[in-house]
């Protein structure tokens, strides 16, 4: 049973997020002032924080790995240096395929100094609304792991949400390991939104 100490951690990460979602949509033109209120009573009550992603490839393993897994995502309106950080595990816009989404781990946002291993590259600074997503796993080539170093720094705005949840089969399932400050942030979501049957339910191997 879910705690009262949680209900209300988990119903404050509500409002800022129906906060969030109707200031944006009012701001882009999406909605009129008077329907402001509405849209934010709406995601408060009816709406949900996550929502379930399939993803498959050896790029994030071993937290998945090429059988796939489907993952519990928390929905990141507002991707700035406040709500994402370092360490975090993303969904993002793919930069090369426009319709696609890929998942890769946060290693370095704005300010960060890049410096390659090749001594032939220069260093760099990461400018604002950029960060650099990397594979988890090591083993492949850069190429292979289809992460920043071959296509370069993502802006930030491509982020749509951080992952909190994996199950890869019906008996390996279990949290995702994110930075300290997003664990805790995202615990009582969990614990209210995490429903591993509908997860299995949902699962495409």
């Amino acid at each position: 049973m879910v705690s009262l100490s949680t209900w209300f951690r988990y119903i404050g990460n509500k409002l800022e997020y129906s906060a969030t979602v109707g200031w944006k949509n009012y701001k882009g033109g999406q909605i009129k002032d008077t329907q402001l209120g509405d849209v934010i009573w709406k995601n408060l009550f009816q709406g949900k924080l996550t929502y379930l992603h399939w993803n498959k490839g050896e790029q994030m393993a071993p937290l998945v790995g090429s059988q796939g897994g489907t993952l519990l995502v928390r929905k990141i309106p507002a991707p700035d240096l406040t709500h994402v950080f370092v360490g975090d595990v993303v969904v993002f816009k793919d930069p090369e395929k426009a319709n696609d989404y890929l998942v890769r781990r946060l290693a370095a946002v704005e300010g960060y100094e890049m410096v390659s291993t090749d001594e032939k590259d220069e260093p760099f600074v990461l400018e604002e609304d950029q960060c650099w997503v990397l594979s988890d796993n090591e083993k492949l080539k850069p190429k292979e792991a289809m992460d920043s170093r071959s296509f370069g720094p993502v802006p930030m705005s491509n982020i749509v949400g951080r992952v909190i949840y994996c199950l890869r089969t019906a008996v390996d399932h279990g949290p995702v390991r994110n930075s300290p400050l997003s664990m805790r942030r995202d615990s009582s979501v969990l614990e209210v939104e995490l429903d591993v049957d509908e997860m299995a339910k949902n699962h495409t191997p």
